[in-house]
């Protein structure tokens, strides 16, 4: 039996820039710690953050920062 080896889900659209008054991705909503460590990350760890990248957009939405 082969071992698959499931692909790391990441919230990652390819815009990189991370916005200096928030500190968060202006794509993905992460801190530039958070996407230094994703891979390193337990399953868990990552399901965590994604659960706070919602607010986080709406939250730069509302400071104007997404076009």
């Amino acid at each position: 039996m082969e071992n698959v080896v499931e692909p790391i889900r990441t919230p990652c659209i390819k815009v990189c820039f991370v916005d200096g008054e928030t500190g968060l991705c202006l794509g993905c909503g992460r801190k530039l710690g958070e996407i230094a460590q994703w891979a390193r990350l337990s399953p868990q760890g990552r399901d965590d953050v994604m659960t706070l990248l919602p607010e986080r957009m709406a939250g730069l939405r509302a400071l104007g920062k997404l076009g």
